[in-house]
């Protein structure tokens, strides 16, 4: 077998420890390996990052896109609003979401004459997380201070929809233009389960917070999906979008920048591309019958990445959460308000969380997301002191640490978790480009598995999951 690859190394934020206090990554633990995610599923996609050219293949990708859009729309004297959302700058390290920025900046000067260029950046519960991304890629200079952070409290503006008044940020919208700037990748696919996961931030990273909350707290998941819509659908918003401008992600790297005067157009690629690609990732997950989970990426902890996909998609692997028609589809696990104050589902038909993690190690994550119904229902163990006490400081996580056990450090936790849950299946969510950090035997288990899950989804899964979302895969090119 052979050496673990380097995971995404730790970020300076608040929402995390010091990366001084991250001693240990697990990946490189005795027993641990990499398994490429081209040799689980050959008919992946070539990548452009990462790669020989580095970022600059992005930019390449990127630029050669936007030269094909019509900008003819934007006028010297307008001004332009590039919107962006947080979760695009925790992909594959950050900097090919951040390029991406740039880019659509220097070719909307170069192709119209606009100075006026400013970049929006959302966010959801971390209402300062964007403010580093801008700092820390620059782009605060890049957009010669034009570039700010909003949060879903900042000042609203009513969006007649034809649904009613709806709510977005007034920073957003206060340019003649705006360009969406987002990715393909599937994300919360628990929440949106691929339905117009291309509209959603409208509704999301650039709304205020009375309607962004339809997702968490009122019509919950995939009910609140026409809100997104609805608002983008709005005259309001018709009149300002100039166009959408993509990362196309696929869960072994950038497959390249996909722009388009139609979101619509693009949805439905992304919609393909999430069903096609993460969908073998997510079915193949869903063959691991007892695992250990291991958090190791700066994200809270619902967001760290393995193979492209967040644990929060891993703790509802037991699913498939693709299939609309499914018993189980008008809910997902991951929603605290089907769950009564015993910890149990309200309904039989709502699913449990995925039974296959038998314990999961908290070696390095973000706080800024609610997490303690991670805790509660997995048998958690959290490395370090420091990290502990971070989650019994932030007001979203004060229960986190009450349904969790502390240890003194990485190796220790591992141990622990081998004699308790009697295995050695070991997935690391630890951002690895390419590839996916697990244990000897789990990737072994992996690669076993992989060509049965690969015809089924393409024979069987596949063709379903597009027919529930109405794409014609026929007008569809990869």
């Amino acid at each position: 077998m052979r050496k673990a690859i380097t995971p995404i190394s730790p970020k300076t934020s608040q929402y995390g420890i010091d990366p001084s206090l991250v001693k240990t990554r697990v990946a490189e633990l005795p027993g641990m390996t990499s398994v490429y995610l081209k040799e689980l599923f050959p008919d992946l996609p070539d990548v452009i990052f990462p790669g020989e050219k580095g970022i600059a293949g992005v930019r390449k990708a990127a630029e050669e896109a936007l030269m094909k859009v019509d900008m003819s729309m934007i006028k010297p004297e307008h001004s332009v609003n590039i919107l962006a959302s947080h979760h695009g700058f925790t992909l594959l390290g950050g900097e090919p979401y951040a390029e991406l920025l740039k880019t659509i900046k220097d070719v909307v000067e170069k192709r119209t004459g606009c100075k006026d260029v400013r970049l929006r950046a959302g966010v959801g519960m971390r209402f300062r997380e964007t403010e580093e991304y801008i700092k820390r890629y620059e782009l605060d200079k890049y957009f010669n201070g034009k570039a700010i952070g909003v949060a879903p409290v900042d000042q609203g503006i009513p969006i007649e929809t034809e649904i009613g008044t709806l709510y977005g940020l007034k920073k957003v919208y206060d340019a003649d233009w705006i360009i969406h700037a987002h990715h393909s990748d599937v994300r919360e696919v628990h929440f949106h389960r691929q339905v117009d996961k291309a509209v959603k931030p409208f509704g999301m990273s650039y709304a205020r917070i009375e309607t962004r909350s339809t997702y968490h707290q009122n019509l919950g998941p995939r009910g609140a999906n026409f809100v997104a819509r609805a608002i983008f659908d709005s005259e309001f918003v018709q009149k300002k979008f100039a166009f959408a401008a993509f990362l196309n992600v696929a869960p072994n790297g950038i497959v390249g920048v996909d722009v388009d005067n139609d979101l619509y157009k693009l949805n439905n690629k992304v919609t393909f591309i999430g069903c096609k690609q993460y969908g073998k990732i997510m079915t193949l997950f869903g063959e691991i019958d007892k695992c250990i989970a291991v958090l190791d990426f700066p994200c809270p902890v619902p967001y760290v990445f393995s193979a492209g996909v967040i644990y929060a998609n891993f703790a509802g692997a037991n699913t498939d959460l693709y299939d609309l028609d499914a018993p189980m589809a008008p809910y997902t696990w991951y929603t605290e308000a089907f769950y009564g104050k015993n910890g149990k589902p309200l309904l039989d038909s709502i699913p449990p969380i995925n039974p296959a993690i038998k314990m999961c190690i908290h070696n390095y994550a973000w706080t800024g997301y609610p997490s303690a119904f991670f805790s509660q229902h997995i048998p958690t163990v959290v490395v370090g002191a420091e990290q502990a006490e971070l989650f019994n400081r932030d007001p979203l996580n004060l229960n986190y640490m009450d349904y969790a056990a502390l240890v003194k450090d990485t190796k220790t936790a591992m141990d622990f978790a081998y004699a308790a849950t009697g295995t050695k299946n070991v997935i690391i969510f630890d951002g690895a480009m390419g590839a996916m950090n697990v244990s000897e035997s789990l990737a072994k288990l992996l690669l076993e598995k992989a060509p049965e899950v690969s015809e089924r989804v393409d024979k069987e899964l596949l063709p379903k999951w597009l027919r529930q979302r109405g794409v014609d895969i026929s007008v569809i090119k990869e």
